[in-house]
């Protein structure tokens, strides 16, 4: 909801409030709230509520420079493990993908996106790169979600699917690579909003 923009940039919101709307009990909503508190996607007001994290659009370069690294590492250790049914999820999220684009469905490559980035990190065998890549991830689907334009899906999904091949591959250099140029066009994007 709040990577979607249900719940919008700067919006107040409650506990009880997501309880509610949500279907969930108090304790995974307690958590998540803290997950997110800390991923910096919310800001807990004693007494007043949940503040939602807003978007500066300057932020949006700062955070493709602080993915940039960490993605090409996991890139790299994707293509050195991938194998077994973690090779299923990677041809997955790339079909998703291309389902999106012909859908011209941003929520589905959302979802896809994620998908990727999950198992990205789970094949990386590097649990502390993935935690570290996680919210900034995360902050970044916020951001493009926000600021895409009509040809952003069909290069974004493009992209990423090099990546998924290099990395299927079991090519390295090739999957930093596109890893790299991955970010590259996200910084590129970033960029040109930030100008505005």
């Amino acid at each position: 909801m709040i990577v979607t923009l249900e719940l919008a940039p700067g919006a107040i919101t409650t506990e009880g409030a997501l309880i509610d709307g949500l279907g969930l009990g108090r304790t995974p909503v307690r958590e998540a709230i803290q997950r997110l508190a800390w991923e910096g996607l919310v800001e807990v007001r004693p007494r007043a509520g949940l503040a939602i994290a807003p978007l500066n659009r300057a932020d949006w370069v700062k955070i493709i420079d602080a993915r940039h690294g960490v993605e090409i590492l996991l890139a790299r250790a994707a293509a050195r493990y991938a194998s077994g049914p973690l090779v299923t999820q990677f041809h997955e999220a790339a079909l998703r993908m291309e389902k999106a684009v012909l859908e011209g469905s941003p929520l589905h490559f959302l979802d896809a996106d994620r998908l990727l980035d999950e198992v990205l990190g789970e094949t990386a065998d590097n649990p502390y790169a993935a935690r570290l890549a996680g919210p900034l991830q995360t902050h970044s689907r916020r951001f493009w979600f926000r600021y895409q334009s009509e040809n952003d899906l069909a290069h974004a999904a493009e992209q990423h699917v090099r990546l998924i091949r290099a990395i299927l591959d079991r090519n390295e250099e090739d999957a930093g690579g596109e890893a790299d140029a991955l970010m590259r066009l996200l910084r590129k994007r970033a960029e040109s909003v930030a100008r505005f």
